[in-house]
């Protein structure tokens, strides 16, 4: 509770008891007036003064001079017939308390997002060059750097470390309790706290480009993006309240005149100003005004909770309508690393198989290489190799400790007469590339390098299906056989294969052009990694990105970011959206409905001040506390994206 929350509420209990001990005063008259104006005045200055400063600033019809006009004239009422000033203090006291209630729920939101993102260090470790660390501002530090970071401390710039291992807290970035084990060669990005040991990391990043930087603007660009559903608000509110001003002053003067024309009797003034007062609170557009923004803010913390980034309300809105899902594959649905997915040996073991691979390939930066070296990277094992020779499109030659060992595909194997053959074994496992494997010129056998799909990418588009999205693809540029490999073990609706990044453009358009034509509201969500990622991310209705690894220019082209790359996420995402628009809209209507009730009771005169008390302040408070609620997330990501009860 911050100083201001603390004196409104000293100013709301001083007035609330000061009330208390009036009622029981044995004053009248004038004396009692100017009592019972102390806690009116203590309670509801500072409504009067913005309602007389909108007056002056000609932008005078808001819920400050409706509760001014309303409370002022209740006291007016109260001093011309039986001097009880207990309803129009009450009415300001109540509107405060709801005010406090609305100020503590808001309050509390952006301390928990605040605090959920309060990841960016103020400064980094460098060491200087008597060995000691030396603190510097985080701007200063150029790419290539070499920083430490210490047991409790947060990573101030993404990097790689290059000394040392340790556990990391990721939940400010990912939304998972779980801690995240690093060590010399692995990727770090900053926001991360530093569990146990020391790291040096090497920064491949400037500060303002880093992760938590680019956490923090977004975040902050977030409020400025307002959904349909807020800016309907904000234009009902407009019409709304000069509107009720108008019928209130028309409930106050037209039945009396109507009734002394037609029957020659007085009018009964003092009863239908009473009604138009009523009326007057009841209207105050609070509830709706207050809640539903709140309820968005909400939203983007509870989605922000679970690691994932909402640019904006107006995304969570339509997040909430999507039915279909696009993916690429490569860093998306798969880990965007080749790796050695099998090893089918003919005629030796499968660590002597893998050991003559790698140490053919051990010269060549073609990426298979790589993976080969990654699965047998013992390279001072005494082998001795000698002239290499890489064939273009085929593979590589050299001699292994005095053999000829050809590693490539099947036209290198023909051109060396190795009798190959094809793998018997691929339909059971995850398609790839198949490195055939010759040593003098007699088939050794294969090994499969695949990009193998993410642990979670199969439950994700489960989860989906669950949440109602009808169909999901997956657009890629591998060949078909990957593509439609990789599709039929995740279980995709429908696969495209063999795409330039215009072809997933012109594809993107066609689902969104099919959907026009069969007059499907659905809205269409794209998941991708890449820079060529960028420009299908920004067609779609909703872009989504990987953030952890995702380049720059996808994170900045989508709409919603995955904080740690797990396509899981998007269920819940899609979950958290539609929880957050259920909640708007039972405070949109739930507070219509009830202050439509109340001022058609108000305008018969079937309620008083104390029910319109109820249809304004208590109302505002239910609603208030309703949309709270679409802070909270429950579980993790795979709970929620499986759990109906989210």
């Amino acid at each position: 509770m911050n100083r201001k929350q603390k004196n409104n509420l000293v100013r709301i209990i001083s007035a609330a008891l000061l009330l208390a001990v009036l009622s029981w005063a044995p004053l009248t008259g004038l004396p009692r007036f100017l009592l019972y104006l102390v806690p009116y005045l203590v309670v509801g200055y500072d409504v009067l003064w913005k309602a007389g400063r909108g007056i002056i600033n000609r932008q005078p019809l808001d819920e400050h001079l409706l509760m001014s006009i309303a409370t002022i004239g209740a006291m007016v009422l109260a001093v011309y017939e039986d001097g009880d000033y207990t309803e129009g203090i009450a009415v300001m006291l109540f509107y405060q308390v709801g005010e406090w209630f609305q100020s503590y729920a808001v309050g509390r939101s952006r301390r928990d997002i605040t605090a959920l993102m309060d990841i960016r260090p103020d400064t980094a470790n460098i060491e200087g060059e008597n060995g000691r660390l030396e603190q510097v501002d985080p701007d200063e530090v150029e790419v290539g750097t070499v920083i430490v970071v210490q047991p409790g401390e947060k990573v101030p710039i993404d990097g790689i470390v290059v000394e040392g291992s340790s556990s990391l807290n990721t939940a400010a970035l990912t939304g998972e309790s779980l801690p995240r084990e690093v060590s010399a060669g692995e990727e770090i990005i900053s926001g991360c706290v530093n569990l146990t040991g020391l790291l040096k990391i090497r920064t491949t990043k400037e500060f303002d480009e880093s992760t938590a930087s680019k956490i923090l603007e977004l975040v902050s660009e977030a409020s400025s993006r307002k959904s349909k559903s807020e800016s309907f608000i904000t234009r009902f509110a407009r019409i709304y309240t000069p509107a009720v001003v108008s019928l209130a002053i028309i409930l106050a003067l037209l039945p009396p005149l109507v009734r002394l024309g037609a029957l020659g009797l007085e009018p009964a003034w003092g009863d239908w100003l009473y009604r138009a007062l009523v009326f007057l609170v009841i209207s105050c557009p609070c509830a709706l005004v207050i809640s539903i923004p709140l309820s968005f803010f909400a939203g983007l913390g509870g989605a922000s909770r679970a690691g994932v980034l909402v640019k904006g309300s107006i995304y969570l809105e339509t997040l909430s309508q999507v039915d279909t899902v696009v993916f690429d594959k490569t860093g998306t649905l798969t880990r965007g690393v080749f790796e050695v997915a099998a090893i089918h040996p003919d005629k030796m073991n499968k660590q002597e198989l893998l050991h003559l691979a790698a140490h053919v390939e051990r010269y060549s930066k073609h990426p298979i290489a790589l993976s080969l070296r990654a699965a047998y990277p013992r390279e001072d094992d005494a082998c001795h190799v000698e002239a290499p020779v890489e064939i273009p499109g085929r593979g590589i030659r050299a001699l292994v400790n005095g053999r000829r060992v050809a590693v490539g595909n099947d036209k290198l194997m023909e051109a060396v007469g190795a009798k190959w053959h094809s793998c018997d074994e691929c339909s059971l496992q995850p398609a790839g590339t198949v490195l055939h494997v010759a040593v003098e010129g007699e088939y050794a056998g294969h090994v499969i390098i695949s990009d193998l799909e993410k642990a979670t990418s199969r439950a994700a588009i489960e989860a989906l299906g669950q949440t109602g999205v009808r169909e999901t693809v997956m657009l890629t540029g591998d060949a078909r056989a990957v593509a439609e490999s990789v599709g039929r073990r995740l279980g995709l609706t429908r696969v495209c294969s063999e795409l330039l990044p215009a072809d997933k453009v012109a594809r993107v358009e066609e689902i969104l052009a099919a959907k026009k034509e069969k007059g499907q509201q659905g809205k269409v969500a794209f998941v991708g990694d890449g820079i060529n990622d960028a420009p299908v991310l920004s067609r779609a209705d909703v872009g989504i990105a990987m953030g952890a690894l995702g380049a720059d220019a996808a994170i900045e082209a989508a709409d919603v970011v995955l904080m740690d790359d797990d396509p899981l996420k998007i269920a819940q995402a899609i979950r958290i959206s539609r929880r957050t628009l259920r909640i708007v809209k039972e405070n949109t209507w739930g507070a219509i409905g009830i202050k439509l009730l109340f001022l058609l009771l108000g305008a018969a005169g079937l309620t008083g001040m104390w029910g319109a008390i109820f249809a304004d302040v208590g109302v505002t408070v239910i609603a208030v506390l309703n949309a709270t609620r679409a802070l909270l997330t429950k579980g993790t990501a795979l709970q929620a994206a499986t759990s109906d009860n989210f």
